[in-house]
């Protein structure tokens, strides 16, 4: 049984309209996990980190936060929470060091403590230099940078990262990583959702798959690995996923790249 429980959800559902989205998603995390959160598209990955984050209501089923029942509308625990999604908005006409000072206060953190804290942990990015300009003249990398900056500032209890590798070059890669690994060790815990299974596999000591608005699969690389028989994450989620066409799929795209004949089947 999991000690020091950060967040629990039972038999969670939710649906938009007609479509049935989350089918009863029960999942407790302890403090200092590093949650590999993976699935195909459509699988609910999206809805379940914004239902936690309080950005998605409506939905059946208890969803609790450092034991705070989020039905009862008191969202004090999201001071305790950074945030990265797979596609932010940044106010480009701010420069990093603005944005940066904004975020800190609105975490609660005074102007100058956000601006020396923003300074020095942009300094590790060797993005120093930027400090002063416009987020607009940012590369994808750049902005990456300051984003994951933004989501650390008030040295939140919990993390939820979606592709926050996206646009980092393999320097930055290796950094984010072990930033990562050392945050667990002092306790944070951090949710992690991206579509590079390498990485996952690599970075996450528990991996939860969602397939069809279901968990399928909960447990260590290791434990997956014995109950597929699979070899690498990618191999273990094609066949969680039910999903095994990627190679005629390719075999059929290339034919047409090439001018072939293209079966019925395309």
């Amino acid at each position: 049984m999991l000690q020091d429980v950060i967040l629990r959800l039972e038999d969670v559902k939710m649906s938009f309209g007609n479509k049935q989205v989350l089918n009863g998603i029960n999942l407790t995390v302890g403090k200092g996990q590093i949650i590999g959160y993976i699935g195909p598209n459509g699988a609910g990955k999206s809805t379940t980190v914004k239902l936690m984050l309080g950005l998605v209501e409506g939905y059946e089923g208890k969803i609790e936060i450092f034991g705070q029942d989020l039905a009862s509308g008191d969202y004090t625990y999201k001071k305790r929470i950074g945030y990265v999604p797979e596609t932010a908005e940044i106010y480009d006409q701010l420069t990093a060091c603005e944005f940066l000072t904004f975020t800190g206060e609105m975490y609660g953190l005074g102007h100058k403590e956000s601006e020396e804290k923003a300074l020095k942990l942009l300094q590790e990015f060797g993005l120093d230099h930027a400090f002063h300009q416009r987020l607009s003249s940012f590369s994808k990398g750049m902005r990456q940078k300051v984003l994951i900056t933004s989501s650390l500032l008030h040295n939140p209890d919990l993390l939820f990262y979606d592709e926050p590798l996206s646009g980092l070059d393999a320097n930055s890669v290796l950094i984010v990583k072990e930033i990562l690994a050392k945050l667990a060790e002092q306790g944070k815990t951090i949710f992690y959702s991206s579509h590079i299974m390498e990485v996952v596999e690599k970075i996450s000591d528990r991996i939860v798959l969602l397939n069809g608005g279901q968990v399928v699969a909960d447990g260590s690389f290791e434990e997956l690995q014995e109950q597929s028989e699979e070899g690498t994450l990618e191999e273990i989620f094609n066949e969680m996923t039910g999903f095994n066409e990627q190679e005629a799929i390719a075999e059929r795209f290339v034919s047409v790249v090439k001018g072939g004949h293209v079966d019925e089947g395309l």
